[in-house]
């Protein structure tokens, strides 16, 4: 089904929470808040902080109405590229709020910010379709497939920090690893939080993948052997190579990290990349 503008997109989502102009009004004002995020200047420091807070909660009740499919007419989960891309977004914004209480980074809110503004509006223009859970295992098997999106794009995230870190420290020394231009945790430490996260991601992406075995024999197709599982494997299988080369061979640095950035865009492409080909390339080509 070909895809219209944002605001009849948002408008004709047919929940009832999103009557005609309070859809698109939810994604303005989370927009707007986390266009407050970005703000760079020091003295807005607190309201840009509280933008990006705002925009997290609005982001978060736009996630519950779109994905759980509130007033639709017909029963069943939007599981769009948009909405899962949104909530990846807003999982990596919620491990920042955790971080920044301990460590604020202002450069990364702004970035942050921005992302948000591109989730939310993503995720309106392109909500999917409602799609009938045909097994009591698939809103888990989902669920952790969303997670499993979230934990590697907060080890990226924390995988850019520490290849920023790292190149300072060799062009400008240790000393311009100062607060707010890179993490001032130490360079290990930073490490050892990052792939804490891809040994987490790691965890719910093989369970992931054994839930899409059993729900996928479950299905009337009981389909397998399709993109987002060929992508999703090999994404299973750089962050297993990588994971393994660190143990016994003792990757770090910049050679881990490009094997963590290889397993997150594969991973991107399965379910968000074949959803996107789907949603918008085809029904483009076929309106």
């Amino acid at each position: 089904m070909p895809h219209g503008t944002l605001p009849a997109m948002i408008l004709s989502t047919g929940s009832p929470v999103l009557a005609p102009g309070g859809g698109l009004l939810l994604v303005l004002v989370a927009s707007g808040l986390y266009l407050l995020a970005t703000v760079p200047s020091a003295s807005w420091g607190r309201l840009s902080a509280a933008g990006l807070l705002g925009g997290f909660v609005l982001h978060a009740l736009l996630l519950l109405i779109d994905i759980g499919g509130l007033g639709q007419e017909l029963p069943g989960a939007r599981l769009g590229f948009g909405p899962v891309l949104s909530t990846a977004v807003w999982m990596v914004i919620a491990v920042y709020a955790v971080e920044s209480r301990l460590l604020p980074v202002p450069v990364v809110r702004q970035w942050l910010g921005l992302a948000g503004i591109v989730a939310v509006l993503l995720a309106a223009t392109f909500p999917g379709d409602p799609r009938v859970m045909h097994s009591a295992l698939a809103p888990l098997h989902f669920a952790l497939g969303v997670g499993s999106y979230g934990l590697f794009g907060a080890a990226v995230l924390h995988g850019l920090w520490l290849d920023a870190a790292e190149r300072r420290m060799r062009t400008a020394g240790a000393a311009a690893l100062g607060p707010g231009r890179a993490p001032g945790m130490p360079l290990l430490q930073l490490e050892r939080i990052t792939f804490r996260f891809v040994e987490v991601g790691f965890i719910v992406l093989t369970a992931t993948l054994l839930l899409g075995i059993v729900t996928s024999l479950s299905t009337p197709a009981g389909r397998w052997l399709e993109h987002k599982t060929v992508f999703s494997v090999l994404a299973w299988g750089v962050i297993g190579a990588l994971l393994l080369g660190r143990r016994v061979r003792g990757w770090r640095g910049r050679q881990a990290t490009r094997w963590l950035y290889s397993g997150a865009v594969l991973l991107l492409l399965g379910y968000a990349g074949s959803r996107f080909v789907l949603e918008v390339v085809l029904a483009r080509a076929a309106g």
